[in-house]
């Protein structure tokens, strides 16, 4: 008989300090979830554990039931409602029978009601078949419970940032669960956490401690003594019990694997704890950022000048819309800027019945109080023409989300005169080109790019760019983590007291 297996994808990394909510058509890139047959449709060839998963499970000449596929851009907790209706489509479907489960989750959702969403969805699914295999990819930024691993028979994180691995990562944990599925081995896990948060502007492998840590995971695993070995540096917006730096390692139970896999993880979380200094991000002031961006494109290096507004990233939860950052950009007078994207639906409306070509006058974005941060939304009175108008979609072609379909809503350019900025109805990070040539501009002609992004930015235009300047502007995606009012939080942790 032909296996059955069933492939799930719910994903939300929660910001419990963000003003946007997360209704259930947040989910799906601006599409809506996918249910039923639809999702292979959606995800099939797409660099995503989902689409590794459609691989393996057809290598197997498996019958793949796919309940759901949700994935929502960052926001505030979502309602037990709508977690309701993402998760009882997969139990649904293991109530029915299946061999095996493989999810594609976060790792840093909660719900208005559970700080840990995917540590119920898997305890969920165990409760329906207590001896059902579970293999589950993970975000790099995962606060990791006990719960989760208790439940799970794999698990597997990326090891990227940008995200460049989510394929990977599927086909990692996947095959492990197959490998148990013909009875080669048998999966045995061991995890832990230190009381540490690390600034998301310090997770990159490439700039940091975590660099050490995840050539230590791919060591042993490249070693044969672990299956599968993940750095997780946490999400830190996140206000639950188990926000902190975490680490789980797979083994082979028949090969010593216990130990092994106790050992790996101590190592990886003992480094980290060593180096705890080095993830805490310490920012200049704007205005001397801006101005050095400003030098360095006047000095014509020949390609753009990367303007990086991590503090409102909808990557991570923000609103989108706060504009310090352009701001300061303007009062200094840089020529040749194309920025992206600030997210006002209204000042969309405004440009698409002026028309293609019109003078425009704009409150410009500022339109989301931010009370979490006790900060006001402050719009910026601007002018320019309408350059464009657009549908807002288009197709990933860098090297993260590959394949995806984007639909940032009705998308309309202003154009200044010194600055080209792309205004949208719905919110995306910029990771990939096809946020400016959708829309008719060529980002590499550009002498400056702002981006509202922290890292993923450089998937799609770290290739292109001359320099990089990270701008502190403003917003719930703030690097210093001292701006948050923790409630949940455990208590101490580095670096927010003396540990």
């Amino acid at each position: 008989m032909r296996p059955r297996y069933v492939l799930a994808l719910v994903k939300h990394e929660t910001n419990t300090f963000s003003p946007i909510a997360t209704p259930l058509a947040s989910f799906g890139h601006g599409e809506g979830p996918a249910f039923g047959p639809e999702v292979v449709g959606r995800y099939r060839n797409t660099a995503t554990p989902l689409a590794a998963y459609i691989d393996l499970a057809l290598s197997r000449n498996a019958e793949i039931v796919t309940p759901v596929a949700a994935e929502s851009w960052p926001s505030n907790a979502c309602s037990r409602a709508t977690f309701e209706t993402l998760v009882r489509p997969i139990e649904d479907a293991v109530h029915a029978g299946c061999d095996a489960v493989f999810l594609d989750l976060h790792g840093a959702m909660v719900v208005d009601d559970c700080d840990d969403a995917e540590g119920e969805i898997v305890r969920r699914i165990r409760a329906i078949a207590p001896r059902i295999p579970i293999a589950v990819s993970l975000d790099y930024h995962t606060n990791l419970s006990g719960e989760l691993v208790d439940h799970a028979t794999v698990i597997a994180g990326y090891k990227t940032y940008p995200h460049v691995d989510m394929a990977e990562t599927g086909r990692l944990a996947g095959s492990i669960l197959l490998r148990a599925l013909d009875g080669e081995i048998e999966p045995v896990m061991a995890w832990g956490s230190r009381p540490m948060l690390a600034s998301i502007m310090r997770h990159a492998p490439e700039d940091g401690p975590s660099g050490e840590i995840v050539a230590m995971a791919r060591a042993a695993e490249a070693g044969g003594r672990v299956l599968a070995a993940t750095w997780l540096p946490s999400f830190p917006h996140a206000d639950t019990p188990h926000t902190a730096v975490s680490a789980v390692v797979v083994a082979d139970a028949r090969r010593g694997g216990r130990g092994a896999a106790r050992e790996v993880c101590d190592r990886m979380l003992d480094l980290a704890w060593r180096r705890r200094a080095g993830f805490d991000h310490h920012a200049p002031p704007l205005a001397e950022s801006v101005a050095r961006a400003r030098t360095l494109g006047l000095a014509n290096p020949g390609a753009p000048v990367l303007l990086i507004d991590h503090c409102d990233n909808c990557g991570s939860g923000g609103a989108q819309d706060a504009m310090k950052v352009v701001a300061e950009i303007l009062a200094q007078e840089l020529d040749g800027v194309a920025i992206a994207p600030i997210r006002d639906p209204v000042a969309v409306e405004t440009m698409v019945a002026a028309g293609v070509g019109q003078r425009v006058r704009l409150a410009l974005g500022g339109r989301t109080d931010m009370p979490a941060i006790g900060l006001s939304g402050r719009p910026l009175g601007i002018e320019g023409t309408v350059a464009r108008i657009t549908d807002g979609e288009f197709t990933v072609t860098g090297p993260m989300y590959t394949g995806i379909r984007m639909t940032m809503g009705r998308t309309a350019v202003l154009d200044t005169g010194r600055a080209k900025i792309v205004v949208t109805s719905r919110p995306h990070e910029p990771f990939d080109l096809g946020v400016f040539t959708h829309a008719g501009i060529d980002p590499r002609a550009q002498r400056y790019l702002m981006l509202k992004s922290r890292i993923h930015y450089r998937a799609g235009f770290g290739p292109i760019a001359a320099h990089i300047v990270e701008c502190a502007g403003e917003g719930v995606t703030n690097a210093d983590l001292s701006v948050y009012r923790y409630r949940k939080l455990t208590r101490p942790i580095h670096p927010l007291d003396a540990v």
